[in-house]
């Protein structure tokens, strides 16, 4: 095992310190190597020391305009400061870098939907839930912005899909339940939100639109 290979050892058990010192050394031993000033970053992102892990992503573009994934992790230290527009520009810039994976399509996608850009944000986790057809988080966000751009029949498809992917999901039920309610089928849209009370009973959306129905019945 390497030197770095230990460090991201370390970072993976937790051992923060330890891992601080490792990619200190090897910063020392190469510091033209943006290879260590991405991992440094990468740890410090995780400490929520987003400032300097800025500066430890940039001097990596410094040292190497096409390392892709240290684009993304600037993009990651603006997202979690909800900086969601400053955030756009460095995923974008990992994707036409060649990182095809789906985080940074994910990551992206996730910076228009919280920027209610929907439409904008739809190519983007359509792509991410095509590279990683089992994450249960990517693909909810996707029926999420498939639902925001009225897109029903596809919304609804994607959370049966993550119901299939994980069977208690209380919000993909709630969804489905408010879809139903949009086609007009008051059965099944209950029948929604009594499953999302059941896996999690504080579900205030879900107990709302329980209510609405219930009231909607007994007007009958």
């Amino acid at each position: 095992m390497t030197e770095i290979d230990q460090g991201i050892q370390y970072m993976k058990e937790g051992k923060l310190e330890e891992a601080a010192q490792y990619f200190t050394d090897e910063i020392e031993k190469n510091p033209q190597d943006p290879v260590h000033y991405i991992n440094f970053g990468n740890l410090l992102l995780h400490m929520k020391d987003y400032e300097r892990a800025e500066r430890f992503y940039q001097k990596a573009t410094e040292l190497d305009d096409n390392a892709a994934t240290a684009y993304y992790g600037l993009g990651n230290c603006h997202f979690e400061q909800e900086n969601f527009e400053s955030a756009k520009e460095p995923f974008e810039k990992a994707i036409s870098l060649g990182l095809e994976e789906a985080d940074p399509y994910f990551m992206l996608g996730m910076t228009f939907l919280y920027d209610e850009q929907f439409k904008l944000s739809l190519p983007y986790l359509q792509r991410a839930s095509e590279l990683s057809p089992e994450d249960v988080d990517v693909q909810f966000q996707y029926g999420l912005a498939l639902a925001q751009t009225q897109q029903l029949d596809y919304a609804k498809s994607t959370f049966n899909k993550v119901l299939a992917l994980q069977k208690e999901h209380s919000d993909a039920h709630y969804n489905l339940g408010v879809i139903a309610l949009y086609d007009e089928n008051i059965e099944q849209a209950l029948e929604h939100f009594n499953q999302a009370l059941e896996i999690q009973p504080e579900h205030l959306l879900a107990d709302n639109g329980k209510k609405q129905i219930e009231k909607m019945l007994e007007e009958e």
